[in-house]
């Protein structure tokens, strides 16, 4: 399998956001959104997934969050999308249970080339300290959107919002780390029937 590294941009009235990502790497991170929650989310991706990634955003953060949040999503699945290439010799499809805590979250994915998002997490509160809630299924429904990845997160139970946030990036990361990962079996095939991952 050939390095899977690649870069996007996102330049907008709005927002003004690069990113790099290496999929085979071991989970760095570098990333600055001017959102403290995100970054702490988007470092839990990077380390879970072993996805390296470098990211900095500036936003229109004084009016809120919402649009450093959905384009930082778009641009990460833009990134992705070009490393993945023909997604040739990939596991293609994982689920994981995640656990943290009293919380336990699924995340199942394929990595189909067909996006898509099934989101089952509610939130008992609009805000986590100053992060709206609501921006957790908007930053995935834009990567998944912008990835090319069929996406299903349900959160079977949790009390404490921070940590039903939290075990969706994780839970989201170690079935990105799982699906990304090369097959010994077929590590040249593109793992569909129809011979193409594209959409």
């Amino acid at each position: 399998m050939l390095p899977r590294s690649a870069t996007a941009s996102r330049k907008t009235g709005e927002t003004d956001i690069s990113v790099s990502v290496q999929v085979d790497g071991s989970g760095k991170s570098d990333i600055s959104t001017g959102v403290g929650f995100f970054d702490h989310m988007l470092d839990q991706l990077s380390r879970h997934s072993l996805i390296d990634m470098t990211l900095k955003a500036k936003g229109d953060l004084h009016i809120d969050d919402h649009h450093t949040v959905e384009d930082t999503g778009i641009a990460l699945g833009q990134a992705l999308a070009k490393a993945l290439g023909e997604r040739r010799g990939i596991m293609r499809y994982a689920s994981v249970d995640l656990a943290m805590d009293e919380t336990l979250t699924r995340a199942a994915i394929d990595v189909s080339g067909r996006p898509f998002l099934v989101w089952n997490v509610a939130f008992s509160s609009p805000k986590i300290g100053t992060f709206d809630t609501e921006l957790v299924r908007e930053f995935f429904q834009a990567l998944a959107q912008n990835a090319g990845i069929t996406l299903h997160v349900t959160n079977h139970y949790g009390a404490n919002n921070h940590h039903i946030a939290e075990t969706c990036f994780k839970a989201v990361a170690r079935a990105l780390r799982i699906a990304l990962e090369s097959d010994p079996r077929q590590p040249d095939a593109v793992p569909s029937t129809k011979g193409s991952l594209k959409g």
